[in-house]
């Protein structure tokens, strides 16, 4: 299983050949805990999740909607696989549900705090059902989440309901330094402070997903640990790819509308490094970003970030922080057999384009 042997194309295949059935086995696994946590809704709120996951239309017909990748609950699950084997990874199979809830009811209020207005491929639930049934609807899923650990009888669950409970925290915190760098003057925001607030958004999560992992296979505190900072190094990773992709990526397979970050004006971590580089091509930048978004303007402003080197700065710092990630995983996991899956699972989301 592991793909620690290569790093060519064909290891790079191999690893996101493996990811895509590690991904396809935790959506087969999760989505029933999923679905019935959401049926518990009441009627209003049910029916929101149900579109947002993409199980229903609007009108509550049946979809066969895209409800995502199910990357945080495979690495709950593969976490718990690789230090307690296959009992341990059926044993976290709430705990996987309730991490993908925690990131659903994150979605749902990203959306409503950065206006957007398409997801997977289809309009956003605050833009269908309005801002207040969303902001609820997102509650409702953070709550559920906490609830299905609390009343989780397996032995890990009260130090996974801890951990979770205090990501959530984390989040809200990155999400509200987020929106306050927004109001500042480009200049003003620092490549630490932005690296910082993307570790809180991005890294939190995918670091508890891991960790919360290791607790369902009673790993040792150094071992959950461990797993929670290969998750937030290959967490960063991944926001920084995603950061990439949200200035350049297509958006046929992004689902999102090109240039939609430089649109909104998004301090993200390509656009503050090439603002950092003082080169001619951030002050451009720079006077691009002080006005008003005006679509005629976006192809000089993709241009700008690349000249000033933002784009190979994100990519390289992506592969130095997933080096970090295999360092920490190392420690945990010696076995790059034992290791592969979670291995894959974070190279593939960090060679991925959309």
């Amino acid at each position: 299983m592991g793909t620690q042997g290569g790093t060519g194309p064909e290891a790079a295949s191999a690893a996101g050949a493996e990811a895509m059935v590690i991904l396809e086995h935790a959506r087969a696994a999760v989505d029933p805990a999923l679905r019935a946590a959401v049926d518990s809704l009441p009627g209003a709120m049910r029916r929101i999740a149900c579109y947002h996951f993409g199980w229903e239309h609007a009108d509550g017909t049946p979809a066969a909607g895209n409800a995502g990748k199910a990357m945080r609950p495979a690495l709950v699950l593969t976490a718990a696989a690789a230090l307690g084997g296959p009992a341990a990874r059926a044993a976290a199979v709430r705990a996987a549900a309730a991490v993908e809830l925690v990131h659903n009811f994150t979605l749902l209020h990203d959306d409503v705090m950065d206006r957007d207005t398409t997801r997977r491929h289809r309009s956003t639930a605050w833009s269908v059902f309005g801002v207040p049934d969303a902001i609820l609807a997102g509650d409702a899923l953070q709550a559920l989440a906490l609830g299905m650990l609390a009343e989780d009888p397996h032995p890990g669950a009260r130090a996974a309901v801890s951990r979770l409970a205090a990501c959530v925290v984390e989040l809200c915190e990155g999400q509200q330094v987020d929106t306050a760098l927004e109001a500042r003057a480009p200049a003003e925001v620092t490549l630490d402070e932005v690296l910082a607030m993307a570790e809180a958004k991005t890294g939190a999560l995918i670091g508890c997903a891991c960790a919360i992992g290791a607790l369902y296979a009673g790993a040792s505190d150094e071992d959950v640990d461990a797993l929670d900072a290969f998750g937030r190094e290959a967490g960063l990773a991944f926001q920084l790819i995603d950061d990439v992709i949200g200035i350049w990526g297509d958006p046929r397979h992004t689902g999102k509308p090109a240039g939609a970050d430089l649109a909104a004006r998004k301090k993200s971590l390509p656009v503050v490094a090439a603002l950092a580089s003082g080169t001619a091509a951030a002050g451009e930048l720079a006077e691009l970003y002080a006005a008003p978004y005006a679509p005629a303007d976006l192809d000089r402003t993709v241009l700008a970030v690349e000249q000033a080197g933002g784009r190979e700065w994100a990519q390289d710092q992506a592969a130095d922080r997933m080096s970090r990630a295999m360092d920490e995983l190392a420690r945990a996991i010696p076995d790059p057999e034992s290791a592969g899956g979670l291995l894959s699972l974070a190279e593939f989301v960090t060679r991925r384009t959309a």
